[in-house]
C-alpha cells in the first residue's frame, strides 16, 4: 500500500531509496483539462501526537477530553464531510510520548508482525503520508526500522520487512553512514482523483498529483547521539530540498507538499537549524508547508510581527503553511483553492487560508476564552476498538507496586522553589552514578557528583499538566510521572566556572524583575520552556537575583558550604539530551562525557524508589536554592493549577498566594520576594 502511489515499474523498483525514482520516466501528457476549471482541497495535519491514542491521563488514572488522537478523528471526519476534497498528512513525533508508546517499546515490545498502536488508530482512519519527528529516533533506529515498514541499512536494524503504517513515510535529510543513502524515502507521489468545476458550473472528476518531502530537525545527531552516532547523518532542511526537487519537478507534480517537523525561525540559517521553517518556505517549488515540533497552533499569535509571515490568513513568504498543535488537542487545515491557469494548477491565495481546529473549543469564562473539558468534541469509538486491548495491558503494567511514600512530590511550584519532584530524581542518579562511575573513570573517585534534573510537567499542557505524586503507595505510574521523558542517564565533568555557567542558563527561565515597578511583573519567561530550568542537588547551594540580568543570577554558589572555585571539579548527572547539546547550554555538546549509561533515567528512579519501600523526607536531598531577597513596588505573578495555596505552604513556600482564579483550572498567584 505505501508503493501504490509511486507507480514504479519493476526497472525502478531498486530506487525506493532515492525517492519515488531516481532516473526519469517517460510519461503520457497530462490530462488536458479547461482553463478556468476550480477545485478546492482541505490539506488536514495533525502533528507532535507522541502516541495519545486515547483520551487518557495514564499519571492520574482518569479519562482527559482535552487531548487525544480518538478526538482529533472526530475533526477529521467532520472535515472530509465539508469539504469534497482533502487529504490528511502527520508531521511526525508519533510513536513516542505516552505510557502506551513506553510499554510497546520498552516493556511488551512488539514483533515483527504486529503494528503499532499508533499507527493502527491512524490506519483506521487512513492517512495519505506523513513524515519523521525527532522523538521517533528515541528508541533507537532498529525499532525505527521495524515499526515503520522501512527496512535500514544502518547497524542492528533487521533487513526484513516489518508490519508498519499504511502510508507513506518520507525523510530527506536523514542518510545512513554505511551507503550515504536516506533511511526513509525522501519523497513520494500521491494522486487522486479530485471534483472540479467549470466556470459553468459543471463538475468534472479530474487527478490531483501531489508530491510530498519531509524533514526532521538536524539537532537529532546532538539529542540522540547514543542511538545515531555513527550510524547516520543529517543534513539541513534547505539542503536537502534543493537536492531533491528537481527529481520531484521531474514527476510534474501539480503541487509539492513540505512536511517539516519543525517551526518558524527567522534568525540567520545553518544547516543545523531546528525549526527551519521560514527558510524552507523560501525554497522555489514547495508549494504548501506543513510543520510541527514547536507544540503550538500556526496561524496563530505566537507568530505575530514575524517578517513575512501572515499569523492570521496562515502565510509563510507567501506559502500557505499550518502547524496543528500537539497531543491530538487540534487538527491543522488548509483551505486550498485551485484555479486552472495555462495548463497547470494555480492556488488563488484570495480565497486560500489555514485554520486550527481545537478538539475543545475554548469558552468565555470570567471575561476570557478557556477550554473546558465539557465543551470538547466526542471521541470516536473506531480509535479505541483499535488499540483499547494494548491500552488496558499498558495501564495494568504501570500500576504495578514498587513501594510507599510518606510526602508529597508536585511540580506545581517547581519554578519557585518546591523540589519535591526534583528530588528522588536527582537521588537516583547521583547514587548510580556514584556506583558505576570508578569501573570507568577511576580517576574521579572522590570528585563530587551533582545530580542536575528539570520539572518536565509544569502545565504547558493545561491544569492537568503537573507531576502530583501524593502520599501512599507507589507504582511504575508514578515513576512515569516523575520522570516524563525516556531519556538515558548521562553524566559530565565541568569546572565551577561550567556549573556556574550551567546555573545561569537555566535561570533564564525568569524574567528580569525591577524592584521599582508598580502593577504586576510576571516571573516567568514564557520562551524559555520549563524543561531547560535544570535544578541541581547533591551537596550544592545556590541563590538566584531576579533583580540581576540574565547570565549574572547566580549568587552565593556554594558547596558544603564553600564557595565554589572556578577551577572546582564536578562532575553532574544528566541526561543525553542535556549532555549533547539540547537546551544550548554552555560547556555541554558532548565532548566531556564521563558516563554514557544503558539504562534510561526512569527505569534507574524506579529501581532507586524500590529500594526504598518506605520513602520519607530524610531520603531525598534539600532543596538547594531559592530566589534572593527582593522588595517590589508592584506584585511578582505566575500561573499555576488553582487552589494550590495550601500545598506551597506545606512545601515551604509561604510567601505564595493565589490571587485569583482564572475559572479553567489555574489561577494566578502572586510571590513576595522580600521573604
Amino acid at each position: 500500500m505505501r508503493l501504490r502511489s509511486c507507480r514504479l515499474t519493476a526497472l525502478i523498483a531498486t530506487a525506493l531509496l532515492a525517492g519515488c525514482a531516481s532516473q526519469p520516466q517517460q510519461h503520457s501528457q497530462p490530462q488536458a483539462l479547461p482553463a478556468g476549471l476550480r477545485a478546492d482541497v482541505a490539506l488536514l495535519e495533525t502533528t507532535d501526537l507522541h502516541s495519545n491514542v486515547l483520551s487518557y491521563d495514564y499519571y492520574k488514572q482518569k479519562a482527559d477530553p482535552t487531548l487525544g488522537f480518538e478526538r482529533t478523528v472526530t475533526l477529521i471526519r467532520k472535515a472530509r464531510s465539508q469539504f469534497t476534497n482533502s487529504f490528511l498528512f502527520d508531521a511526525g513525533d508519533t510513536i513516542q510520548g505516552s505510557v502506551l508508546a513506553d510499554y510497546q517499546a520498552q516493556v511488551q515490545k512488539i514483533d515483527c508482525g504486529q503494528e503499532l498502536a499508533i499507527y493502527k488508530a491512524m490506519d483506521a482512519i487512513g492517512y495519505d503520508g506523513g513524515t519523521i519527528g525527532n522523538h521517533e529516533f528515541n528508541y533507537g533506529l532498529p525499532f525505527l526500522s521495524q515499526v515503520t515498514g522501512t527496512p535500514m541499512n544502518v547497524d542492528g536494524a533487521n533487513p526484513q520487512r516489518c508490519a508498519g503504517p499504511h502510508y507513506p513515510l518520507v525523510l530527506a535529510n536523514v542518510n545512513s553512514v554505511r551507503d550515504g543513502k536516506p533511511i526513509f524515502r525522501p519523497w513520494t507521489i500521491v494522486e487522486r482523483k479530485i471534483a472540479a468545476f467549470t466556470p459553468d458550473g459543471s463538475q468534472l472528476s479530474v487527478p490531483l498529483k501531489i508530491a510530498i518531502i519531509g524533514f526532521t530537525p538536524p539537532p537529532i545527531m546532538q539529542w540522540d547521539k547514543q542511538n545515531l552516532d555513527g550510524k547516520v547523518t543529517v543534513t539541513g532542511v534547505v539542503e536537502a530540498a534543493e537536492k531533491y526537487m528537481p527529481q520531484i519537478q521531474a514527476q510534474h507534480p501539480d503541487l509539492v507538499i513540505a512536511i517539516l517537523h519543525g517551526g518558524l525561525n527567522t534568525s540567520l540559517y545553518s544547516a543545523d537549524m531546528e525549526n527551519g521553517g521560514w527558510y524552507l518556505a523560501g525554497v522555489p517549488g514547495i508549494d504548501v508547508l506543513l510543520m510541527g515540533h514547536e507544540h503550538t497552533d500556526f496561524p496563530g499569535p505566537r507568530f505575530a510581527h514575524m517578517q513575512d509571515v501572515d499569523d492570521q490568513r496562515g502565510y509563510v513568504r507567501g506559502v500557505p503553511a499550518v502547524m496543528g498543535g500537539f497531543f491530538g488537542k487540534d487538527l491543522g487545515v488548509i483551505r486550498l483553492a485551485l484555479v486552472r491557469q495555462q495548463d497547470h494548477w494555480a492556488i488563488d491565495k484570495s480565497k486560500t487560508f489555514s485554520q486550527v481546529w481545537p478538539i475543545c473549543p475554548p469558552m468565555m469564562m470570567a471575561g476570557k476564552p478557556a477550554v473546558s473539558a465539557s465543551n470538547c468534541v466526542p471521541a470516536d469509538p473506531q480509535v479505541r476498538l483499535a488499540v483499547g486491548k494494548v491500552q488496558q495491558a499498558a495501564v495494568d503494567y504501570v500500576n504495578t507496586p514498587i513501594g510507599q511514600s510518606t510526602v508529597r512530590m508536585s511540580s506545581y511550584f517547581a519554578d519557585e522553589g518546591d523540589m519535591s519532584a526534583l528530588a528522588p530524581v536527582n537521588a537516583a542518579q547521583i547514587d548510580y552514578t556514584r556506583r558505576e562511575l570508578p569501573a570507568t573513570h577511576p580517576e574521579l573517585t572522590g570528585v563530587p557528583v551533582l545530580g542536575s534534573a528539570a520539572a518536565f510537567r509544569t502545565g504547558f499542557g493545561g491544569p492537568d499538566d503537573y507531576t502530583d505524586v501524593l502520599p501512599g503507595a507507589l507504582t511504575l505510574r508514578n515513576a512515569a510521572d516523575l520522570y516524563f521523558y525516556p531519556n538515558t542517564l548521562t553524566a559530565v565533568e565541568v569546572d565551577g566556572s561550567g556549573l556556574k555557567a550551567w546555573l545561569e542558563q537555566s535561570a533564564r527561565r525568569f524574567n528580569r524583575i525591577d524592584p521599582n515597578a508598580h502593577g504586576e511583573q510576571p516571573l516567568i519567561n514564557e520562551k524559555y520552556v520549563g524543561y531547560n530550568f535544570d535544578q541541581i542537588q547533591g551537596g550544592v547551594a545556590y541563590v538566584i537575583d531576579l533583580s540581576k540580568p540574565a547570565g549574572k543570577r547566580i549568587v552565593k554558589l556554594t558547596y558544603r558550604g564553600k564557595p565554589v572555585t572556578p577551577s572546582q571539579h564536578f562532575v553532574v548527572v544528566t541526561n543525553n539530551y542535556r549532555a549533547n547539546g539540547g537546551g544550548h547550554f554552555p560547556g555541554l555538546d558532548g565532548h566531556n562525557v564521563v558516563l554514557a549509561a544503558p539504562d534510561g533515567t526512569r527505569e534507574i528512579l524506579a529501581r532507586w524508589l524500590q529500594s526504598h519501600p518506605s520513602l520519607g523526607a530524610k531520603d531525598l536531598p534539600a532543596a538547594s536554592w531559592h530566589f534572593a531577597r527582593l522588595k517590589t513596588k508592584g506584585t511578582v505573578v505566575f500561573t499555576s493549577a488553582s487552589n494550590k495555596q495550601a500545598l506551597a505552604a506545606t512545601d515551604g513556600l509561604h510567601a505564595v498566594r493565589q490571587l485569583r482564579d482564572n475559572g479553567d483550572g489555574t489561577a494566578v498567584y502572586a510571590i513576595d520576594l522580600s521573604h
